[in-house]
């Protein structure tokens, strides 16, 4: 781009950043200091709103950014990624929306607690449930990094590392000041242009190829360098049998995951009912699956444009796929049209990583203070709702968000060239591993125990960090966080396969090897009531 069209692009990114901070501010002021207020907006969002939200936080950079950018680079193996985030939602609505809003108050850990000795079980809890919040971070940042290097003319060290830190200076800042009702209020706005921009760049894709799908493949194989082997099974995920392990292990922790991710179940408290909270998810469903449908057409559509090569000589990871379409697609690098519609792209995929990463970090402060400070300090209860304990959560909270930001800010410096879309599919393992069995035995399995509870958090969550320390991904590969290294002893890329069945064995395990506390059978009656009915819930 010229410089004149470089300067255009930026101002018109930078819109969507002042008007984000214009949300906080005003969220700021309405703000009463409550925890409810904090960690759940009052609890006054309509259902329609909430899947608003909710459809904003999950389609993250990994969505827009990621996936369209593996479709492009390997057809048919990167649409599966689609597919897997699509499907992960049935088991969100039938097993866990309701249940979860009726049995909890604000995080995981108020879920399982209910019927456990409260302070291990909740300081596992919050330890996993932070463990995936920066996980999931990282990817939004390593994202930004790439998207605003290209934004300003190129794919500088530098460039990426000030935005690594501006993003995470700007997520503290949304948490602090506006907590809960000002992240929802970025996350609908997102997901609005979210929506908006997709089906631009879907219709304009379409319109180059006279809406013929079959034209708009033929051509990205064509262009890909693969033939038509790009529209078949195999490309990434196919040949050895380490690659097939990895596609299986990839499927499991994303169809299993999203059940299990904070800050996903953190949006269900935000509702004032159940049924409100059921509701949410269809809502939420509808715009998801509709997006994933464009991101297909996005991904080939990237490849049929530019072509594979072009795609990946500009990241290796494919993280910049839909900007250069964009580019191409409004009449070229050196045109207005261009400049403008890759600068609203842009804007468009920078709101979302800055929604999903408030979000992000919102719930993991709320772990951290709602969960491990409630079982260090006051062992295990949970904050009285008089005004002065509520404040104090709140505190922490706020703190929580700074360290917790410069955690993600650290790790996303060192993950800057690995996908974003990898990047969340190894944090969907993590929280499949180590939330989803404790949350699935809580809700349904009569003689759970505390320390099946425990050990089946630390049994998933353990397992899943360590086989990704010494997987492909961190060293003993090109592409590795660290290539000149080699201590890799595990030759998958995502360790669900093996990580999800530990984290529901050794629940299993714990709960039969231990003796049952003798109220257990009452506050089981107890927690199955609440559940189903919602009597009791907050």
């Amino acid at each position: 781009m010229t410089d004149d069209h470089q300067i255009l692009a930026l101002v018109l990114f930078s819109a969507f950043v002042a008007a984000t901070l214009a949300v906080t501010a005003w969220a700021g002021r309405r703000r009463h200091g409550s925890a409810e207020e904090f960690y759940a907006g009052g609890r006054l969002f309509s259902p329609m709103e909430n899947g608003f939200a909710i459809a904003g936080d999950y389609m993250s950079a990994a969505s827009f950014l990621g996936i369209s950018g593996l479709i492009a680079l390997f057809g048919y193996d990167g649409l599966l990624y689609s597919v897997g985030f699509l499907v992960a939602w049935l088991l969100v609505l039938f097993l866990v929306a309701e249940l979860v809003r009726n049995c909890g108050r604000f995080t995981l850990a108020d879920v399982v607690a209910a019927r456990m000795r409260r302070r291990p079980v909740r300081i596992a809890a919050g330890v996993s449930s932070v463990t995936v919040s920066v996980l999931y971070l990282v990817a939004q940042m390593v994202g930004a990094g790439s998207l605003v290097a290209l934004l300003l003319g190129g794919t500088s060290q530098l460039a990426r590392t000030w935005t690594v830190v501006g993003v995470g200076a700007l997520m503290v800042f949304y948490v602090i000041c506006g907590g809960m009702r000002a992240t929802t209020w970025i996350q609908i706005i997102k997901a609005v242009l979210l929506m908006g921009g997709a089906i631009a760049l879907t219709v304009l894709v379409l319109l180059r190829f006279h809406g013929d799908l079959g034209t708009l493949l033929t051509t990205a194989a064509q262009r890909s360098g693969h033939g038509m082997d790009f529209l078949v099974p195999g490309l990434k995920y196919g040949g050895s049998w380490t690659a097939q392990l990895d596609f299986l292990s990839l499927g499991l922790a994303l169809v299993l995951g999203t059940a299990g991710l904070p800050h996903i179940l953190s949006r269900f408290y935000t509702v004032p009912t159940a049924r409100a909270a059921r509701r949410s998810v269809v809502w939420s469903i509808g715009l998801i699956g509709g997006f994933y449908l464009m991101t297909i057409v996005l991904g080939f559509g990237a490849a049929a444009v530019l072509g594979t090569d072009a795609v990946r000589s500009a990241n290796p990871a494919g993280n910049t796929a839909v900007p250069l379409l964009a580019l191409d697609l409004g009449g070229g690098a050196a045109s207005t049209g261009g400049t403008i519609l890759f600068a609203v792209v842009a804007a468009v995929a920078f709101a979302t990583i800055l929604a999903v990463v408030a979000g992000i970090t919102l719930a993991s402060s709320a772990s951290v203070a709602h969960d491990l400070y409630g079982a260090l300090r006051r062992g295990g209860r949970v904050a009285s709702p008089e005004r002065g304990a509520a404040s104090r959560e709140v505190a922490v909270a706020r703190i929580a968000a700074v360290f917790v930001g410069a955690a993600a800010i650290a790790l996303a410096l060192l993950a800057q060239e690995l996908n974003v879309a990898f990047l969340v599919g190894l944090a969907f393992a993590v929280a499949a591993s180590a939330n989803l069995p404790v949350l699935l035995y809580s809700l349904f399995w009569r003689r759970f125990t505390t320390r099946g509870a425990v050990w089946s958090v630390y049994g998933g969550l353990i397992p899943a960090i360590a086989l990704v320390v010494l997987s492909p991904v961190v060293s003993g590969s090109p592409t590795a966080l660290f290539p000149g290294a080699d201590f890799r002893l595990f030759p998958l890329e995502n360790p669900g396969l093996v990580s999800i069945p530990l984290g529901f064995a050794l629940g299993w395990l714990g709960t039969v090897t231990s003796r049952q506390a003798p109220d257990a059978a009452a506050r089981h009656a107890e927690t199955e009531v609440r559940a189903l009915t919602g009597a009791g819930a907050a």
